[in-house]
């Protein structure tokens, strides 16, 4: 199979990596190398078969665990992209706006993202993005950033298509983190494949006010394993995902990480569609003793790890508000211009500009705080203020935009023929999520 057939699958894998072929810069090709990688990246879109999948099997054998290397630590305060992430957002920005913005109203419905949406998603090589280098993931170094700008550029398209297609990526990055050897072995490999798994993070539960360091989903030691028993909410693509992240409390040792195949015996599925989100398919999870084996433990319950988990998700979610509240601004500005009312457009009403105004100032604060928070966790500083500030800032004015959307377009803002209803609806989940996404 040669790069052109594989398409999207090596895209990010080939972005990543000609920026270090010094070749390039001696014969003075890397401008037009760089030109037709970005448009096979962009174009190179193709089906995946699709079939289910057993765990059996494990990869390429490691005899340590593999991990991304830490950025650097920047000299200055810079959170401008690379070029191979500029390159990168653009051409998910582009399939964000041919694929995921038509199909976005008819998911909704639905319930449910197209199964051919999500396999020419999948051509992305978005799964892959917390995949090591050994298993022949698309980055050495680890970058929060890069999957905040993915995230970002695929909420501006839909916000629950989005989170359809990110939610493997979480696991995939969550082994990637703190799985261990034979963990990545048995599970990893595939992630980094023409056909990744469907898998979700399970971490919220159906109970008011949630608070992920205080689970009701339990893990109890028995022989030489655990018995999982609790239930999960809002999980994304539940019915058809083959693997589950699932956090509990372990014995008294506090919260904790648990992979689950989901032919585990014990797991009952039942559809939860919600006010938003709904293209994402999101259910409910119910373990009812579920027994798992000695090697489902992540981290050896360490709670530096899960506590690490719960930031990177809520990253997570602060970049899906950030694209969806840019998609409300791109939205907004031409509609205000073209609406006319009283013989003039709308926008010449002081209080319609200063409303869009309000809209892109808070917009724009929203995305430095998620960039800063996303680069201090790639240089291995401490971020947890950063992520408290930028989820604090996606709770707040995210909904506020949101709702500002659909004031601003009067009657129009109420109904499906515009998008800026589901938009609301969607943007309402920034501060209610727990888990689900990982950067």
């Amino acid at each position: 199979m040669n790069a052109a057939e594989r398409g999207m699958s090596l895209g990010l894998r080939a972005l990543n990596r000609v920026a270090g072929l010094e070749l390039l810069d001696r014969i003075g090709m890397r401008n037009r190398a760089e030109a037709l990688l970005y448009s096979a990246t962009k174009n190179g879109f193709r089906a995946a078969e699709g079939a289910g999948r057993t765990f059996n099997g494990p990869g390429p054998k490691l005899s340590a665990p593999a991990r991304q290397a830490r950025g650097e630590r920047a000299a200055a305060f810079d959170l401008s992209p690379t070029d191979e992430q500029q390159m990168m957002r653009e051409a998910i920005g582009d399939f964000a706006q041919a694929k995921l913005r038509p199909a976005a109203l008819a998911a909704n419905d639905a319930c449910a993202a197209p199964i051919e949406l999500l396999r020419q998603a999948n051509e992305l090589g978005v799964a892959m993005l917390g995949v090591p280098g050994e298993l022949d993931g698309a980055f050495e170094e680890r970058s929060a950033v890069t999957s905040v700008l993915v995230a970002e550029q695929l909420a501006r398209g839909d916000m629950s298509l989005a989170l359809a297609i990110l939610a493997p990526a979480a696991v995939g990055t969550a082994i990637g983190l703190w799985g261990d050897a034979d963990q990545q072995s048995t599970y990893l490999a595939p992630f980094a494949g023409d056909d990744p798994p469907a898998a979700a993070l399970a971490m919220i539960e159906p109970r008011p006010l949630f608070d992920p360091l205080e689970l009701e989903t339990k893990a109890t030691a028995s022989g030489d394993g655990y018995v999982l028993s609790g239930a999960k909410s809002l999980v994304p693509r539940a019915a058809d995902s083959e693997l589950f992240v699932v956090a509990a409390e372990l014995d008294g040792r506090g919260p904790a990480l648990f992979i689950v195949e989901a032919e585990e015996k014990g797991i009952v599925f039942e559809a939860e569609p919600a006010m938003g989100l709904r293209a994402a398919g999101t259910g409910r999870l119910q373990f009812d003793g579920v027994k798992l084996g000695p090697g489902a433990l992540l981290a050896d319950a360490e709670p530096a790890a899960y506590r690490e988990c719960v930031r990177l998700a809520r990253l997570g979610w602060c970049a899906l508000a950030v694209g969806t509240s840019q998609a409300a601004l791109d939205y907004l500005i031409p509609y205000v211009n073209e609406r006319i009312a009283f013989g003039e457009p709308i926008s010449n009403r002081q209080a319609v500009a200063f409303d869009v105004a309000n809209v892109a100032i808070e917009l724009e604060g929203m995305r430095l705080a998620t960039y800063r928070a996303a680069s201090r966790a790639d240089q291995g500083l401490d971020y947890s203020r950063e992520v408290a500030l930028a989820r604090r800032l996606a709770t707040t004015k995210a909904m506020q935009i949101g709702s500002d959307a659909v004031q601003l377009l009067g009657g129009h803002g109420y109904i499906t023929e515009h998008p800026v209803e589901r938009w609301y609806r969607d943007l309402r989940a920034a501060g209610l999520m727990e888990g689900a996404l990982l950067v």
